[in-house]
């Protein structure tokens, strides 16, 4: 009888426009992290409530995820793919990094309006950013914090290695409202996680 393995799910960070939840691409990671820190900050009403209060809740709690993905060019450079050997795991860690960048056609844009005399410039929106760690969890979330370590280098000094310390902090519907994409996605979320906990005898 075949030694049958189950196939290996890996985490992937992907980015959806804010306001369509159309697909604009993605990041899978190549290594999943060997562990994901999560911490949970419950929204009480409050420092001091009374004693009619002090069980409620203003929302979801404040959750946070840190994590460390690591990026090694060693199996595309053995394979011979012609992006990697020119620019190593540049465009892996550009992918990563663009998640906190406004996109540069927003930049000049909003550099023309400031030159044509408007006075009130409004924030540049990035993409929605999902986490999905498994098929039960994929979660809005906020990039609060990148942190890249480039270990090693080709001949050009292209990085070939890198750890990427990622910290993200999930969007619930405190932070955008029910109708926004992001929403109901952490409503999916929210829901699935209370069916688990149905399940504890």
């Amino acid at each position: 009888m075949a030694n049958i393995s189950p196939r290996l799910q890996k985490g992937a960070i992907l980015s959806l426009d804010a306001t369509t939840g159309v697909p604009l691409g993605g990041i899978s990671l190549q290594y999943n992290p060997e562990s994901i820190t999560r911490s949970l900050h419950p929204q009480t009403v409050g420092g001091e409530p009374d004693r009619s209060e002090v069980l409620r809740l203003k929302g979801p709690p404040v959750e946070t995820i840190k994590c460390v993905a690591e990026i090694d060019a060693t199996d595309l450079l053995a394979a011979g793919d012609a992006n990697t050997l020119k620019f190593g795991i540049q465009p892996q860690l550009a992918a990563l990094e663009l998640l906190v960048y406004p996109s540069s056609s927003e930049l000049i844009l909003n550099e023309a309006l400031t030159l044509l005399g408007t006075i009130e410039i409004l924030p540049m929106e990035s993409a929605l950013t999902l986490f999905v760690w498994s098929k039960s969890r994929i979660t809005p979330v906020r990039i609060t914090d990148i942190e890249i370590t480039e270990e090693a280098f080709d001949p050009q000094l292209n990085p070939i290695r890198a750890r990427v310390s990622l910290g993200m902090r999930i969007l619930n519907v405190n932070d955008v409202g029910f109708l926004n994409p992001a929403g109901a996605l952490y409503m999916v979320h929210q829901i699935g996680k209370e069916a688990l906990a149905a399940l504890v005898g």
